[in-house]
């Protein structure tokens, strides 16, 4: 924990010093978030959408959107964040997310490795009633990352980004949208700064050992 602190700090310390080598496109390598999601009634894909549409507006940033049953092994390891999206059945997250979320071990093989150690991690998720559990699911998916040494942040709520989709707030607005644009955001920028820490940790390393 308290190395992934100073890594933060580092990169902190560079954008104020030399803002370019955190967040020129050209100057490193692209980040890549995974938007991965189960929908039914196609509203929490258009949170994903929003997701992916806040990470692409982070300069040099890569998306991929896909339904989770579709991720790959190669596009879950290549991503640098990853961002989980699922309805809210019975206050808990779809059978297909927590599939996915299972998968991670039984069809990828993280552990013991612990492959997915450091990636960003993050969820959104989409309920018909306002107390419906969308917190509960939201940090069951967290609760998940964790256990698989992931860095998890929030964005666009406490927990997440979370849409009403019944009673007096049909659908998904705008509102619900924007907060998870500010998500993906979030995510991507968060994944960048991690990214740049590791690196000016590694010339660190390699100039002391020089």
């Amino acid at each position: 924990m308290l190395q992934m602190w100073r890594l933060l700090l580092l990169c902190a310390v560079s954008l104020v010093a030399t803002p370019a080598i955190c967040w020129s496109a050209d100057g490193r390598e692209p980040i890549h978030v995974l938007v991965a999601y189960h929908s039914l009634s196609g509203y929490t894909e258009q949170m994903a959408d929003a997701v992916a549409q806040g990470a692409r507006a982070v300069p040099g940033t890569q998306v991929i959107i896909k339904r989770v049953g579709h991720v790959t092994a190669e596009e879950l390891f290549a991503a640098d964040a990853i961002v989980l999206g699922s309805p809210v059945y019975w206050s808990n997250m779809a059978a297909e997310v927590k599939k996915f979320i299972d998968d991670w071990q039984f069809k990828f093989g993280v552990f013991p490795e612990f492959k997915l150690k450091n990636k960003v991690g993050a969820a959104f998720v989409t309920g018909g009633q306002i107390s419906s559990g969308k917190e509960l699911t939201m940090l069951s998916i967290l609760a998940a990352m964790l256990g698989n040494y992931m860095v998890v942040v929030s964005g666009g709520g406490a927990f997440g980004a979370s849409a009403t989709t019944e009673g007096t707030s049909p659908g998904v607005d705008e509102q619900e949208l924007a907060a998870a644009r500010e998500l993906g955001g979030r995510v991507a920028e968060v994944a960048a700064a991690i990214n740049t820490g590791f690196e000016l940790q590694q010339r660190q390393t390699s100039g002391i050992r020089q």
